[in-house]
């Protein structure tokens, strides 16, 4: 399939999953054999927009960072992308580190955790469009190539401790909201480390 066709094909609407309710805090997390939770760390779990997203590739990016410095933390992104298309996203984004890898490609577990398809202004709004140009600018993480995947589909991401209790919950509310992993830590009893101070930026100047 071309390029041009697959991002034709990102922007069909896919198949209707029944969908349930997002997990409330404090509720039993959704149980599924396809994805498993260690017995001895609390886990925080991130269902991804298509690889080729921006905002996609800017969370993958910090939970990868994440999976490094807290080991006592398990970090599990989910893809709806092709097992293809998501590996090879990930090599190109800087790879998964210590971050395990799901690939949903029939959206089941997004649907389980109440994550199910979006709408127009959802992905399209003025403002998702200009934190898009805005991301690529100040960042250089730009749309890639949509191998496989859909737009329409709904991103969000959960903190979930030992006895399998939900801790955090954060089901996205537009295409470029994405989650602020310190709180999922935090939600999990995580003391934050102290950050690296921000790159200096010298463009304009030098």
């Amino acid at each position: 399939m071309s390029s041009m066709n697959q991002e034709i094909e990102s922007f069909k609407t896919p198949p209707t999953r029944e969908v349930a309710p997002v997990p409330e805090v404090g509720s039993k997390a959704p149980v599924n054999p396809n994805l498993t939770f260690p017995s001895d760390k609390p886990t925080i779990i991130v269902f991804l927009r298509h690889c080729g997203c921006p905002f996609a590739e800017k969370t993958f990016k910090a939970l990868t960072a994440l999976s490094t410095t807290y080991k006592q933390v398990h970090f599990i992104a989910v893809s709806h992308s092709s097992p293809e298309a998501t590996e090879h996203w990930v090599i190109e984004v800087g790879g998964n580190w210590d971050v395990e890898v799901v690939v949903d490609y029939e959206r089941e577990l997004y649907a389980q955790w109440g994550l199910g398809i979006s709408n127009t202004w959802h992905v399209l709004s003025p403002v998702t469009l200009y934190n898009t140009i805005q991301l690529a600018k100040n960042e250089h993480i730009w749309n890639r190539p949509t191998e496989s995947g859909n737009r329409w589909q709904k991103a969000g991401a959960f903190a979930v401790d030992l006895e399998g209790v939900v801790k955090w919950a954060k089901p996205a509310a537009s295409a470029d909201d994405m989650p602020d992993l310190d709180a999922a830590l935090t939600a999990l009893g995580i003391k934050l480390k102290p950050k690296p101070p921000p790159e200096v930026k010298t463009e304009g100047f030098l």
